[in-house]
């Protein structure tokens, strides 16, 4: 994964209605329209949303309806990254960080 495949992936997780819709299709796929069934926001913005997640989402399409499921496998690279990222990085860039981890 590159730098830049893992800045949009943090970028597309920083929003709270995708970290929602996230959640509803961690373990089981889901069906576009279910999806936005339980967002006080139109559909077209849903898809918008799936769209941004298009790396971190498995789709389905069976006959007219989408189906949705989290794809653990990229966002396990994400989480590869990020504690790559915190455990080398962070407490190089913000030496007090160091110091209240030792």
């Amino acid at each position: 994964m590159t730098s830049s495949e893992v800045d949009e992936q943090f970028r597309a997780l920083a929003d709270p209605t995708r970290r929602a819709i996230l959640i509803r299709v961690w373990s089981q796929k889901v069906a576009a329209g279910e999806i936005a069934n339980h967002f006080a926001i139109s559909r077209p913005a849903v898809s918008r949303h799936l769209r941004v997640l298009r790396e971190s989402v498995q789709v389905h399409v069976s006959g007219t309806t989408r189906y949705y499921r989290a794809d653990r496998n990229a966002l396990g690279s994400l989480r590869v990254h990020f504690e790559a990222f915190w455990e080398t990085g962070l407490p190089r860039r913000l030496p007090f960080i160091s110091s209240t981890l030792s």
